[in-house]
């Protein structure tokens, strides 16, 4: 099946003209510091199956146009999902209130990259959907065969095919196609009258082709079914303060949702961030290295541009403890006197870009994971976690950890279930004691979540030791 491209989808299919809505994008920007036109098209689908039943199949199409205007901070911005001249000569009228006796002088346009950093295929017509069914109806089976103690399986797929194209003034257009899928499994086991659950999802920017495959699916059952068992046999965690040891991959969402947000430019332009004002300052313990990394090949995260046309970047933000640099879309690095870092992202047509994480990790340090746990002679070891929330002004973070253990005299001991961590993200920076060489990103499961936005991303890090870190417990005093 060939591939539609975005003159296909924006212009050829639609009453719109490519040079009329040139010329209106370059009559509505005039006097304007910056401005695009945003066009979208997505497909998207999603099927769950819970208990040998398939219990919900979605598919849907949504299309529109997103049209803003910059004067200084002021924005003005109009969506629509027709793709009309009457639509775009109203949203025209509506975005050229923000530059009202305004002059301004355009910002330079992005810089143009040719590389691909993932297929343009569509994932979502590659496969059957017969195909996709009986992938989770031998999810259900194999689960259940592996263990008797099983008592529930849910599974859900989900793919996307976005096609975007951004217009600027003087006809500078720039285009990207992306795919998405995700495989998630869910397990729950009941071992006498205790019931716990396990889960393991995964995703990328490509097709279903790997999630099909029984040595990938197979492999997420297994681990969701091994989660449950060791939360089947957990006592209740202690509370108190504990060192901590971090493992690698998906516990970087706490760095993602404790640090990073409060990396980001909007926060730090308006001073509401814990890092505001503390460029070339010590942040963070020596060894500690974050990044936010765009241009993975078919990560989540990953974008070839973002969505105001800048590329993205690999961009240090702590370098050996130092803070080196923010997060910026186009609106905050003009105001902040710096350059883009092509992380200015929105959920969207219907929503403005702002500045988002893409793919952010902690680099690599020198020690071994195994002489991390030896340190440790009473701690706790946090191996996957579960829902969070952070406080982006102050920097407090509650996390729960859904897979966590005791760490007795250097040795991995017994699971511990009700885990939560608590803390300060820039106070957590300067208590990480040791850093591992064993860096790995999540395995495709992120979503962030800011001002009503959702977004995919992806995380990474390597073993942590924390020292002194707050835990909340459920044990008995």
């Amino acid at each position: 099946m060939t591939t539609p491209s975005t003159d296909d989808l924006f212009f050829t299919q639609t009453e719109l003209d490519r040079d009329r809505t040139m010329r209106l994008v370059d009559d509505t920007l005039k006097g304007a510091d910056d401005g695009e036109l945003y066009l979208e098209y997505r497909l998207s689908e999603s099927f769950a199956f819970d208990d040998g039943r398939l219990r919900a199949a979605t598919y849907d199409t949504t299309q529109g146009f997103g049209l803003r205007a910059v004067a200084d901070e002021a924005t003005g911005y109009a969506h629509s999902s027709e793709f009309s001249d009457a639509a775009l000569a109203r949203a025209s009228a509506a975005v050229q209130a923000a530059k009202a006796g305004h002059s301004g002088v355009e910002a330079a346009p992005p810089p143009r990259t040719n590389r691909a950093l993932y297929p343009s295929d569509n994932p979502l017509t590659a496969d059957s959907f017969e195909s996709k069914i009986k992938l989770m109806r031998d999810i259900d089976a194999y689960a259940r065969a592996k263990d008797p103690r099983v008592k529930q399986v849910s599974c859900s797929l989900s793919g996307e095919w976005q096609a975007i194209e951004i217009i600027r003034p003087g006809g500078i257009v720039a285009r990207d196609i992306r795919p998405l899928v995700r495989l998630n499994v869910a397990v729950v086991v009941a071992d006498g009258a205790r019931e716990e659950t396990g889960s393991y999802g995964a995703g990328t920017r490509g097709s279903y082709a790997a999630y099909l495959d029984p040595a990938q699916w197979q492999f997420q059952v297994d681990e969701a079914l091994r989660q449950a068992l060791v939360n089947a046999a957990a006592e209740p965690a202690p509370a108190g303060e504990f060192d901590v040891v971090l493992g690698p991959g998906w516990p970087g969402i706490l760095l993602h949702e404790a640090i990073g947000h409060g990396l980001e430019g909007d926060f730090n332009r308006k001073k509401t961030s814990a890092f505001a004002g503390l460029l070339g300052k010590r942040v963070a313990s020596p060894g500690v290295t974050v990044v936010d990394d765009g241009t993975l090949t078919n990560r989540r995260g990953s974008l070839t541009i973002d969505d105001e046309g800048t590329p993205t970047n690999c961009t240090v933000l702590i370098e050996d403890g130092i803070l080196k640099g923010y997060l910026q879309d186009r609106l905050n690095a003009r105001l902040m006197g710096v350059a883009p870092t092509g992380n200015g992202r929105r959920q969207s047509f219907a929503h403005m870009p702002m500045p988002r994480m893409t793919n952010t990790y902690m680099r690599n340090g020198d020690k071994d994971p195994q002489e991390i746990l030896r340190s440790v002679k009473n701690g706790i070891y946090a191996v996957s976690f579960g829902g969070g929330q952070v406080d982006i002004t102050s920097g407090k973070f509650v996390f729960s950890c859904t897979e966590a253990y005791r760490i007795e005299n250097g040795k991995v001991g017994a699971p511990l279930k009700g885990a939560t961590l608590i803390g300060n993200g820039p106070d957590v920076l300067t208590r990480v004691k040791m850093v591992g060489n064993d860096m790995v990103l999540d395995p495709g499961i992120g979503t962030c979540g800011k001002a009503g936005q959702g977004v995919p991303v992806g995380v990474g890090q390597p073993t942590l030791l924390v020292q002194g870190l707050t835990v909340g417990g459920t044990a008995a005093a």
